[in-house]
């Protein structure tokens, strides 16, 4: 699938979250919901199991789960990536397998979580291992020195070169790695492409030559990063700072403030105020509190053409039914 649909890694990806029913099972209508929900936002692509989709705390059942549900309610829509990272390239292509058999597009490797002394020649190695032996195509998501088992921007312009890797999101805020990507991306033109993960800067990337965002705030901003994208490339630059400067401060309010502390409880709580999660349920207990829920309650208000177009038609709704109800 992913072969053709590569021109659809550009512009928005959405590095989606995992929404959860109370007992904290996989919460199929939601991901359906979700599904269309992307659609409307225009988005070309969808990560799951990421760190926005709870993968690493996922037991293996239920990252299978998540697998197949979002295959189904994708296909012939955007293509699947989905994150494997792990320790070893046993697991890692452990992971891969099981992906790879709900009918996942792309398999995407993260630094992996614990690593004691790692060489950059072993971590080389270790990727290189796994893209070889890889069933489907690779994509690298490059953390910088905000990962825990750093992959310097070197090691990462090897791995990239490789003819099976087809995209690289990159979070990493590095000058150097941007340079090293970019060259990788120009000598494998129309077969590897590089998304930038730093949503709260895309301008800077659409500027230098990334093809376009992977972002953990794509299922509510992805309308806006989609006309950031668009005005840089028109050459709009100070539009675009403007309205990134707005997706900031909606980032800002859904997220809980500059320490970001209702982060992912704060997204899923927008995402059930707009009528596609049934629970903000995570299962790393993230909270919202009353001040982050005001904050979310005011940005539906304050962005609800951006966030979702027909908000005004639900809300008519609600007050007639609540009228009747009353």
């Amino acid at each position: 699938m992913i072969t053709r649909q590569r021109k659809k890694i550009c512009d928005v990806w959405s590095a989606a979250p995992t929404p959860l029913t109370e007992d904290l099972e996989i919460d199929e209508a939601s991901i359906a919901r979700l599904a269309e929900h992307h659609e409307k936002l225009g988005i070309n692509g969808v990560f799951i199991a990421g760190t926005c989709g709870e993968g690493p705390w996922l037991s293996d059942a239920l990252r299978s789960k998540l697998a197949r549900l979002n295959v189904k309610y994708y296909r012939n829509k955007m293509p699947v990536a989905m994150q494997v990272t792990d320790n070893s390239a046993l697991r890692i292509l452990d992971h891969i397998k099981r992906a790879a058999d709900a009918g996942v597009d792309v398999a995407v490797i993260a630094p992996p979580f614990f690593q004691i002394n790692a060489t950059q020649n072993y971590l080389k190695k270790l990727y290189l291992e796994v893209i070889e032996a890889s069933p489907l195509p690779i994509g690298i998501y490059h953390l910088g020195k905000n990962a825990k088992t750093i992959v310097e921007p070197e090691t990462i312009g090897s791995i990239i070169a490789h003819p099976r890797v087809v995209l690289i999101k990159d979070s990493s805020s590095d000058p150097l790695a941007i340079s090293i990507i970019l060259k990788a991306r120009n000598q494998r033109k129309g077969e590897l492409f590089a998304l930038n993960g730093n949503e709260f800067d895309c301008v800077t990337y659409a500027q230098a030559g990334y093809d376009g965002v992977l972002l953990g705030g794509a299922c509510f901003n992805g309308l806006m990063a989609n006309e950031i994208i668009r005005l840089t490339k028109l050459g709009q630059i100070e539009d675009a700072k403007q309205l990134q400067e707005r997706m900031n401060n909606l980032m800002l309010d859904v997220f809980g403030g500059k320490d970001i502390h209702c982060w992912l409880a704060g997204q899923k709580t927008l995402l059930v105020k707009l009528g596609i999660f049934s629970t903000n349920k995570t299962i790393i207990n993230y909270q919202v509190d009353v001040a982050c829920e005001k904050a979310i309650d005011a940005a539906i208000e304050r962005e609800k053409d951006w966030l979702l177009p027909e908000i005004q038609i639900l809300t008519q709704e609600r007050e007639v039914l609540d009228v009747i109800s009353g």
